[in-house]
Order: structure tokens, then sequence, then C-alpha cells
């Protein structure tokens, strides 16, 4: 079966453990506001955060679209989950695995890809968020290796994380040229972790910022060659904009079967409330982003999958299917009424994780800017 059909066998496998696994502990998980280290080792453990790394490099030997098959499943139980497993198998362990030396593999990668580390990356400054021109995180060569000053911030798993994969810059005079990706552990002298932030939602996808004093490193910690950072960065964004939309189809999925199913049981003047026509046109425009959503997310996961260019795809699916996302977990809370509004249901918790998807990945003014000039304006 893992031959003839390998997305149908993870789907099922992913949503079996979500329904078993996941969402019956959801709630109890998200209340608590803290990093779920058992559910996190128990994913480690069937092998999920190697989905896109080759087997015979201590990966699962998977592809793009089961990756974000598997994103869309855990965000259908857990938005906070998801995203944590979404950092372990791209952002916080890519360019340990292309880049880092054996000795680095053995010691962080193997361990990540098993569960027993967690992995982080920091892009986002105080004063550098889209503009990652003016990244001020300055790494200074020295014959020793790299001395590194500057703050990140909007970490994610910081505050739990083992190492971090962060990006610096090395000759303020080349702006974007001088971009490089550094990795540091988190025992290395100088790096001080905030206390995570108190967010809105997916409240245990902790957060924090990170400050670096006078972190030594040598110089194989440099994750790639001298200021490919960038480039280093574009040859996953597709992936990273469409791993997105997949978590956005996993939260509109949850927000749509719990509105269908309110919709059956709740009696209003004397009939169920999906009878009116109000009701309706709500659940049936959910559906119809939903599908959209799909097809442009696993449109753009295919072209990946046979390295075909699809910046454009993959952005104009993160733009809809987070959109989507964002109206759908407003609609839900509107056909549940009042009971939208209590803690009780998970109606409110998709009303606030869907917040998360509109800032990673670039924001959507952004996106459109990018997709206007891709159209031809």
């Amino acid at each position: 079966m893992l031959r003839s059909n390998p997305e149908e066998l993870i789907r099922k496998t992913m949503a079996k453990f979500v329904d078993t696994e996941l969402i019956p502990r959801a709630q109890e998980i998200d209340e608590k506001g803290e990093f779920p280290m058992e559910m996190f080792q128990k994913i480690g453990k069937m092998k999920v955060f190697g989905i896109r790394y080759p087997k015979n490099k201590g990966g699962s030997g998977g592809n793009t679209t089961l990756y974000c098959i598997i994103c869309e499943e855990l965000a259908r139980g857990l938005m906070s989950v998801a995203a944590i497993t979404a950092m372990q198998c791209l952002m916080g362990t890519n360019f340990l695995f292309h880049y880092g030396t054996e000795e680095m593999h053995e010691k962080y990668f193997l361990p990540a890809m098993r569960g027993e580390k967690v992995a982080c990356f920091c892009l986002t400054e105080p004063e550098a968020g889209s503009d990652l021109a003016n990244v001020n995180t300055l790494a200074t060569e020295t014959e020793d290796g790299f001395i590194i000053n500057g703050m990140k911030t909007w970490v994610t798993n910081g505050p739990v994380a083992d190492f971090y994969t962060v990006l610096c810059q090395t000759d303020p005079a080349k702006k974007l040229r001088g971009l490089n990706f550094f990795f540091i552990p988190r025992d290395t002298p100088g790096v001080s972790v905030s206390k995570p932030f108190d967010l809105l939602g997916t409240r245990t996808s902790q957060l924090s910022e990170l400050a670096l004093t006078n972190v030594k490193i040598p110089h194989h910690y440099r994750l790639g060659g001298e200021g490919q950072g960038l480039n280093n960065l574009l040859s996953i964004l597709a992936e990273i904009r469409t791993m997105t939309a997949a978590l956005a189809i996993g939260l509109q999925r949850a927000a749509l079967a719990d509105s269908i199913r309110y919709a059956h049981e709740r009696v209003q003047f004397g009939r169920p409330i999906g009878k009116y026509q109000l009701i309706q046109a709500k659940i049936g425009q959910m559906a119809t982003n939903l599908e959209a959503s799909k097809l442009l997310t696993y449109k753009a996961t295919k072209m990946i999958d046979n390295n075909v260019s699809c910046l454009k795809e993959a952005s104009m699916a993160k733009y809809f299917a987070t959109e989507a996302a964002c109206l759908a977990g407003d609609e839900v809370t509107r056909i549940f009424g009042a009971y939208g509004y209590s803690m009780e249901y998970s109606a409110q918790r998709y009303y606030r994780d869907n917040r998360f998807l509109l800032y990673g990945g670039g924001t959507h003014e952004i996106l459109l800017t990018n997709i206007a000039r891709w159209a031809g304006l």
C-alpha cells in the first residue's frame, strides 16, 4: 500500500492519530498553554519529523505533499501542535540537514528526527520582519569562527528549543547579499531566552525572544556558503507557504465539520438551524473555500515535488487558504451563536488560532503585491 498510494496511507495514519490521541486532549493542551512535550515525542516516534528527508540520512523518505498532508491533519486537531510539527520538519532542521557536518547530524539532526531534541528557526527581529535587508544580528568572523550579537523575536519553540537556526548579517554594507544562516546550540555561552509570550491563540506553540551576546561558534556552524542566506531561504519559501496553506486547510475542515454538526443539532423556531438559508449560505461558502484551498495548495506541492518553480502558486495558496481559514473561524462562532463565545466549545479556538496563519511565510499585503506583479501589473 505504501508504494501504491503513500498519500492515502499517510492521511489515514495521521487522521487516526488525530482522532484518537489529539482531539480528545486538544482543549486540555490548549488551556494548559505549555509545550506539549508528550505529544511531541509521540509524533517523533511515528517518524513524522523526517518526512521530507531521505531514509538513508535518517528521514522517512517522503516529499512536500506528504508533509503538507501531515500538517493539515494535525491542524484539524490542534493548530499549535501542527505548528510545532511543521517547524521541526522544515525550517528548524532543513539547513542543518543540508549543511551540517556528520558530527552535527549525529548530535542534533538525528535526535530531532526522533523527537528527542526540539528545533527552532530565528528570522524576525524587533525592526526586521518582512524587511530582511534590515537584519541587524551581526556575525563577525574571527580566526576561530564567528562572534554573534543581536536579538531575535517571535521565535517559535524558543523557550524549549535545543538548537537554533539563526539568520545573521556578516557584512552590513552588502544588505541582502550579506545574510547567512548559523547553527547555535542552546547551551552556547551568551544565549539567553526570554519567558514565553502570552498569546491570543496557538497557546502551546511557545514563542519568545532570543538574545545573543558575544556568542562564539566555529566556522562550520555557518550553514551554507558566504552570502547565501537569502538564496537558501528562498529555496524553501514555497514549501513554507504551502505548509501554511495546509495548516489553514486543517482549521477550515475542523470549523466546517463543527458548524455542520451544530447546524443539525441546534433547534430554533421548531426546526434545526441548518434548515435556514442564511446558515446554509455560510456552510456553502466555507465548503467552497475549503475545496478551492485544497486545489491551490496541493497543486503547489505537486509542483515542488516535481522540481517545478512555483513561488507564485504557493503564494496564492497561502493567501487564499489562510484568508478562508479566518473566515471559517469567524463563521463557526456565528453559527454557534453565544456558545461560540464559550471556552467550552472549540469554535472559539478556531477563531483565535486562525490569526497565527496570517503572518508566517509573508504578510498578505506583501503576498498580494507580489501576486499582482506576477499577474502582469
